[in-house]
């Protein structure tokens, strides 16, 4: 999958720190009008000419709360009624938006997977004594809660934790599989966290998305290029999948080969 991360030379708080002790009211607001309008064009919108007055000490307007001051008191609110029909996804074509809901569909069978994953791969493993089979199953509880409530780079750690304690995972497919997971997780927090913006001659959009690392898509993303996520994320689901039958156990929930890994008890017959 190709990289679209890079470093910033300057992080996003500096870049766009504000010093409003400036002396140079004149260039504070012209950055203010520039850094407003910088956000509006990326969403297919332009920002209005405004009339300072910037000669009269009567009236400033404050570009941060868009209200001015002095006798003549403005307030500005945004016209919802002006906004364009489903803004903001208004600016892609309806297949971009297919695109990339079915690729952010497919992250959510993926976390389902890895859920079930850890369930089998705890629930089988193999403990050498009763004191310990006993310390495994009160820590069991709250792994299979975790498997239910995070997010997916938390179920790749449980996953890859349960499958190493596992003895009968093949762990010369697991690490490259984890080293996948760990790339796609990347991939699914700029899909279902960044903003995209307009669209070039092409369709491709950029997301606008910063990473803890302060890191920024730098490539463009369109219908083709989130199909083809979508394909290896359902094949990476199918990998999981695969480490659990390849123990010779039944995926939870399906209905293919295998050991089940629960079983419910026999009801007892009424005489």
């Amino acid at each position: 999958m190709p990289q679209h991360l890079h470093r910033h030379r300057a992080t996003a708080a500096r870049r766009f720190r504000y010093h409003d002790n400036h002396p140079d009211l004149s260039r504070q607001r012209a950055f203010r009008q520039k850094r407003k309008a910088f956000f509006l064009r990326g969403h297919g919108l332009e920002l209005p000419s405004e009339k300072t007055h910037s000669n009269s000490p009567e009236r400033r307007l404050d570009l941060r709360t868009g209200a001015s001051s002095g006798r003549h008191q403005m307030t500005h609110i945004v016209n919802i009624d002006a906004l364009p029909h489903l803004y903001p996804t208004h600016i892609q074509e309806p297949k971009f938006w297919e695109s990339l809901g079915r690729a952010v569909a497919t992250f959510g069978l993926l976390e389902e997977v890895l859920g079930k994953a850890i369930f089998a791969l705890t629930a089988t493993r193999r403990c050498k004594d009763k004191a310990e089979d006993q310390r495994a199953y009160a820590k069991w509880l709250p792994q299979l809660e975790h498997a239910l409530t995070d997010t997916l780079a938390p179920l790749i750690n449980s996953y890859d934790k349960a499958a190493r304690n596992h003895p009968d995972v093949k762990l010369d497919i697991l690490n490259d599989l984890v080293r996948d997971l760990r790339k796609a997780s990347e991939m699914r927090n700029i899909l279902c966290h960044g903003s995209w913006g307009k669209p070039d001659a092409n369709g491709a959009s950029l997301p606008r998305f910063v990473n803890r690392k302060k890191m920024i898509v730098d490539s463009p993303m369109d219908c083709s290029f989130l199909d083809q996520v979508q394909r290896h994320t359902a094949e990476l689901a199918c990998a999981v999948i695969s480490t659990v039958t390849l123990t010779g156990l039944q995926f939870p929930g399906s209905d293919g080969p295998g050991r089940a890994v629960w079983q419910e008890s026999p009801a007892k017959s009424s005489t």
